[in-house]
């Protein structure tokens, strides 16, 4: 996740937390019952890629870029972005 948000936004700061410890149990593999492991995160970021930008327009660019993890198995992404100087 690290990699594909540097390369598409060009952050000053990235932190990418997994939460899914917070959540076990909670989301399972389909049709089993084992858990699917790192399935929640938090994303904080800042970029200049945001400015002048919408929440909602902040937060598909943060998806798009990591469209392939939310293919994958990220169950839950909360997104917390903001412009330089905000």
């Amino acid at each position: 996740m690290i990699a594909k948000l540097t390369a598409a936004l060009a952050p000053a700061s990235l932190d990418v937390i997994d939460d899914s410890a917070k959540h076990a149990g909670h989301m399972l593999h389909p049709g089993g019952v084992e858990p699917r492991g790192e399935t929640h995160f938090t994303v904080r970021i800042t970029a200049e890629a945001f400015a002048g930008k919408s929440r909602l327009q902040r937060h598909r660019l943060v998806n798009d870029a990591l469209a392939q993890e939310l293919r994958d198995g990220v169950h839950a992404l909360a997104i917390e972005a903001k412009a330089p100087n905000e």
